[in-house]
């Protein structure tokens, strides 16, 4: 899953985005409310961690002109902000969640993975499942009765993207905005290889599962 952290102390926000990659998380960091109004309205993000003061534009207004555009990506804000008048603002103007800071790691991953987590939906946050296939986040694998196989960090995040979108077919450049980055200056080819090294551990786990290419398009799991 892809987050946009948008926090204008640095320090801070390089952390939360370590914190974050570390969990498995795609993540781009902006340090200011325009650039962070500018990524948001892209519409690419699974969760957004936004700050309340930024120069440039605070929270508030970005969130205003999210749910303007009709974007939809759940909001956690962030904030030194505790008081009651803050929070009932901020969730107002279309926030999902509200953490204040100073923050423990462990609920802020937890907040995340409640707004991150598909709507309707129970599931082992740790696991995605398809077709009998396992996709396991602590030990970064796949797993088929009883066969598991390692994955590279890339080829975790595109196996998940897959899982999480069945029954679709995913266009090339949906996988490089959300594995690469909107900006991002990669090429199809890399996702073929990377693609060409999950069909082979897929194969070697004994699946059927397979990734269906949709010539000139994209790729779906079926």
């Amino acid at each position: 899953m892809k987050l946009l952290v948008v926090e204008d102390e640095i320090q801070l926000a390089d952390a939360l985005t370590e914190i974050l990659k570390r969990n498995r998380y795609i993540v781009d960091t902006v340090y200011d409310g325009i650039d962070g109004l500018d990524s948001a309205l892209t519409g690419m993000y699974d969760c957004i961690l936004l700050d309340i003061m930024l120069p440039g534009m605070n929270g508030i207004e970005i969130l205003r002109n999210l749910r303007k555009e009709k974007i939809s990506t759940p909001v956690l804000l962030l904030t030194a902000r505790s008081e009651i008048e803050d929070k009932i603002n901020g969730l107002d103007c279309g926030a999902d969640d509200y953490l204040t800071k100073p923050f423990i790691t462990g609920e802020l991953l937890a907040r995340v993975r409640a707004l991150t987590r598909r709507k309707g939906e129970i599931f082992d946050e740790n696991k995605l499942t398809f077709n009998g296939l396992e996709l396991n986040k602590s030990s970064c694998s796949m797993i088929y009765k009883g066969n598991d196989v390692k994955l590279s960090l890339k080829e975790y995040q595109i196996m998940e993207l897959l899982i999480s979108n069945t029954n679709r077919i995913l266009p090339k450049e949906r996988i490089i905005e959300k594995i690469w980055g909107y900006e991002s200056d990669v090429e199809y080819n890399n996702i073929e290889v990377y693609i060409s090294f999950l069909r082979k551990k897929l194969s070697a786990i004994g699946t059927d599962t397979q990734i269906k290419t949709a010539r000139g398009i994209g790729y779906s799991l079926v």
